[in-house]
């Protein structure tokens, strides 16, 4: 997949993406918040057929939503993006895992396993991003977290037992 980007001098970013399907989309974001979504058909890569105007707070639920933190299909439950060595993982906190009821400040978390926590979702909080260490990861939350390989295994380990 190739991202291609430009500055937009008075206007804002401009990022273009030709997806496998052929397709072409183009995402200008304002200076002023508001995005501008601009699909373009493989048979006409020059002429757009389909235009979304999203303000802030709609583009960022939108990313939410395309990115799985709403709905994660079954078979996607272990799903990994891969940056290099990075890596991004879900997981779903079991009743029975040692971290239920403590905050990423007391099993510290990031100090431990050199992983960082992105966003928390709970069915009684709702959706966290970027939660500070005063965060309760209760059970049947989902915790997304970042870090290399070993360092999502350190993370589960403290999960499920409370420590690395």
């Amino acid at each position: 997949m190739d991202i291609r980007e430009s500055f937009l001098p008075g206007i804002g970013m401009k990022y273009q993406m030709d997806a496998a399907s052929g397709d072409r989309i183009v995402v200008v974001i304002h200076d002023d918040g508001r995005r501008e979504l601009y699909h373009f058909s493989y048979e006409n890569l020059d002429e757009s057929i389909s235009m979304v105007t999203l303000e802030d707070q709609e583009a960022r639920q939108l990313a939410a939503l395309i990115g799985g933190m709403v709905y994660k299909p079954k078979q996607l439950e272990s799903v990994e993006m891969a940056f290099d060595e990075l890596t991004i993982e879900w997981y779903r906190i079991e009743p029975h895992y040692a971290c239920v009821g403590k905050t990423i400040g007391e099993l510290n978390i990031r100090q431990n396993s050199g992983a960082s926590v992105i966003a928390l979702m709970d069915k009684k909080k709702g959706k966290q991003s970027n939660p500070g260490p005063t965060a309760v990861l209760n059970m049947e939350a989902t915790v997304i977290a970042v870090g290399e390989r070993e360092q999502q295994k350190r993370f589960k380990q403290i999960l499920m037992n409370g420590s690395g």
